[in-house]
């Protein structure tokens, strides 16, 4: 099976975009923030995005394309299998933070580094950006978690208002922005 990670293209934008991709996310425990710690609690839910989702998806992904953000895919065989978009606009008293909106990795292709790939993707997006750190409103599932502390990031030290409104149960996290020496040649393909 062959892996192609490239930008996706605004007319590419439909719901059958996503016909291959399957969201479903079967959760167990989450973290919950109690009295100012951060503790996991046994909730079990399927969590799984329907036609409107579907819908709703694509029209935020072709905001992020017109407004300048970043959009890739990880492409299996010619099908998507995950993605991830980072907005245009900084967010953060001292606009310090790119918003990675969204990460995701269909359900059959988890665990193969798609999404660690991407995350680079985001983070090299970021940099060019002018921000310091990338902002994370993010499912509070455990493995979700797990995801993300393996990729560094850490609770935000400021919490965007508009996110945690949306998303209560989420966790806000942030990614501390490092100097690199350049970008590899996939990001710079992806790029």
């Amino acid at each position: 099976m062959e892996i192609i990670y490239r930008p996706i293209e605004y007319s590419e934008l439909d719901t059958g975009l996503f016909s291959s991709f399957i969201r479903t996310q079967i959760v167990t425990d989450c973290l919950r923030k109690i009295n100012g710690q951060w503790v996991v609690k046994s909730d079990p839910f399927v969590d799984d995005w329907n036609e409107n989702d579907y819908i709703t998806l694509v029209e935020c992904l072709k905001n992020t394309v017109k407004t300048g953000g970043l959009l890739c895919g990880a492409f299996a065989d010619g099908k998507l299998k995950a993605f991830v978009s980072v907005e245009s606009a900084l967010l953060g008293s001292k606009k310090q933070y790119a918003d990675l909106t969204s990460i995701h990795v269909s359900q059959d292709m988890r665990g193969l580094g798609m999404g660690g790939k991407l995350f680079e993707a985001a983070k090299e997006y970021a940099k060019k950006s002018g921000a310091k750190k990338l902002y994370i409103s993010a499912h509070s599932a455990v493995e979700t978690q797990a995801f993300y502390k393996a990729m560094g990031c850490v609770e935000a030290l400021e919490y965007d208002e508009h996110h945690a409104a949306k998303e209560p149960f989420d966790c806000q996290l942030e990614y501390v922005l490092k100097e690199s020496s350049g970008s590899t040649p996939l990001l710079k393909q992806m790029l």
